[in-house]
């Protein structure tokens, strides 16, 4: 993950001299589109302004920040609301505490010139994954709903090359693709795909992207002031998408390209415009979908699961 910590570096570049509060965030993955409040918060001031250095790194191993954190070893992860539930059910000491991207990413990805239109269609063909647990759960909902199981398609794990998976008729349909990415990739490489979109597929509604921290030894003050910051750089680039898009592109030379101009623009209006607030409904709802999917035992409180700092 070098170009990763080399992006990790670039944010800090610019931190302010003057003596601020520390705070530590873990990314889920190398620095891309999603991370684009994280990266303009810096680079535009809203950080310093709010008395805060924020030390940003890269995973080399995406299923450890969530660990670390509950270990005390950071402050903040980047992480996914459906995974949290797992998490918690687990017993770690984990709870949401800002909202990062407030609608899910994922899909039920096929090519543009598949016949597949529905769940129905995907009977005795290959569907590959990459993370099992959650994104089985999700196939299996969409399958029960035409009176199909999981043992009525073939599912392939294809290691996080979803795209070039479906691309090259590996499998035949994907699970776990994120809509801003890859149906990008798969058009600039000649290869168009398609969505069919969970939530509109009887799958409840979901945070892709939420900021999650260590109930137990959190600071409060600092989360709540990390996220008006995030908050002021989601206003800037619902205000100004070229500017901010400028604004990010500049920090490394990696994110400039195709495929990342393209992901920034598709990601702009996903991105919570208050991240600190949430919908309980929505947790209260995901966490029965996973009890009764058989994911997890019993329910847990939304209060377990995620919390208002600014409430606190």
């Amino acid at each position: 993950m070098t170009r990763a910590l080399t992006l990790a570096a670039l944010l800090l570049a610019a931190a302010p001299a003057a003596a601020q509060d520390r705070l530590t965030l873990l990314l889920d993955w190398f620095v891309n589109p999603n991370h684009a409040p994280v990266v303009l918060a810096e680079e535009l001031g809203y950080f310093a302004d709010q008395g805060l250095e924020v030390e940003v790194t890269a995973p080399a191993d995406p299923s450890a920040p969530p660990k670390t954190v509950a270990a005390g070893g950071a402050d903040l992860a980047i992480s996914y609301q459906p995974q949290l539930h797992l998490q918690v059910a687990e017993g770690l000491p984990l709870v949401r505490v800002g909202t990062l991207i407030a609608t899910p990413l994922n899909c039920l990805m096929v090519r543009a010139d598949s016949a597949i239109d529905g769940p129905a269609d995907l009977e005795g063909l290959k569907v590959g994954f990459s993370v099992a647990g959650v994104e089985e759960a999700l196939l299996q909902q969409l399958l029960s709903q035409a009176g199909l199981t999981l043992g009525d398609v073939e599912m392939v794990n294809v290691n996080f090359s979803l795209g070039p998976a479906l691309m090259s008729g590996q499998v035949d349909a994907v699970i776990g693709a994120y809509r801003n990415f890859t149906l990008n990739q798969m058009e600039i490489e000649g290869v168009p795909g398609r969505c069919l979109y969970l939530e509109e597929l009887g799958i409840p509604a979901y945070d892709e992207l939420v900021y999650i921290a260590n109930p137990d030894s959190m600071d409060a003050g600092r989360i709540a002031r990390f996220l008006a910051a995030t908050e002021l750089a989601v206003q800037h680039m619902i205000n100004d998408p070229q500017g901010a898009w400028e604004t990010f592109a500049a920090t490394a030379p990696e994110l400039q390209d195709e495929l990342n101009e393209r992901a920034f623009f598709d990601t702009v209006p996903r991105f919570s415009l208050t991240p600190a607030a949430f919908d309980h409904g929505r947790y209260r709802g995901f966490e029965t979908f996973l009890s009764e999917a058989g994911l997890v035992e019993g329910t847990r409180p939304v209060s377990e699961l995620a919390i208002d700092v600014g409430a606190e």
